[in-house]
């Protein structure tokens, strides 16, 4: 039978873990969005060797899973650079990384989307690549690239489960404690289903509703 208690009793935990979620997913989402952002641009910018450098690091974050980045920035990198990293920041560098690849892919294709002939046009008047981007091209790319971004974002938000395998406190970490003290896996893990769909559901229809709203400004 469902033990509610279990929920009550631990409810500081399960908030806790809550906060440590949502802090991660807010920092990596807007850190992933100027890594994408510069990652996206550098690849269009016309030189070969920064669009090959751009390619090789989508290509490295998008093909090797989120969890290995992490266990290797935490556990691996510290003895290769003979550094510290807290897990603070090697979740944060994780998740960031791995978002800016994804991030990346959406913004250049955002920004490829854009009518040629408006980069011309812009070039003509004297326009700098920075300029032309600035005030021309991203503008427009940014309402086509909305929903891909927030869908990118909402699938953020579940990748910081992964988290807890580096001891970061978070929803997941906080439930796994809870449970094995408490031998109610049960109740617990639906906790954090329901947690997650009370999060994301909300945010997943702003989404489809971003998404009519872009169909419409095409």
């Amino acid at each position: 039978m469902f033990d509610f208690s279990v929920i009550t009793q631990n409810w500081p935990l399960f908030w806790n873990g809550l906060l440590v979620t949502l802090l991660y997913s807010a920092l990596s989402i807007a850190a992933g969005l100027v890594i994408g952002l510069v990652i996206g641009l550098i690849q269009l910018t016309g030189s070969r060797t920064l669009a090959l450098l751009g390619r090789v690091y989508v290509e490295i974050f998008r093909n090797i899973p989120l969890l290995v980045i992490l266990l290797w920035i935490y556990y691996a990198f510290p003895i290769f650079a003979g550094l510290s990293v807290t897990k603070f920041w090697a979740g944060f560098a994780g998740l960031s990384l791995y978002a800016g690849a994804f991030y990346a892919e959406i913004l250049r294709a955002g920004v490829q989307s854009i009518d040629k002939g408006q980069s011309d046009a812009s070039t003509a008047l004297g326009m700098t690549y920075g300029q032309r981007m600035r005030r021309i091209i991203l503008p427009q790319a940014f309402r086509r690239m909305i929903p891909p971004l927030a869908g990118q974002s909402i699938i953020q938000i579940k990748n910081t489960t992964l988290m807890s395998m580096i001891t970061v406190p978070d929803l997941l970490y906080q439930a796994s404690y809870v449970s094995s003290f408490t031998y109610r896996p049960m109740e617990v893990y639906t906790m954090v289903g329901f947690m997650f769909l009370v999060l994301l559901v909300p945010l997943t229809l702003l989404s489809r509703k971003l998404e009519k709203v872009s169909e419409r400004m095409k």
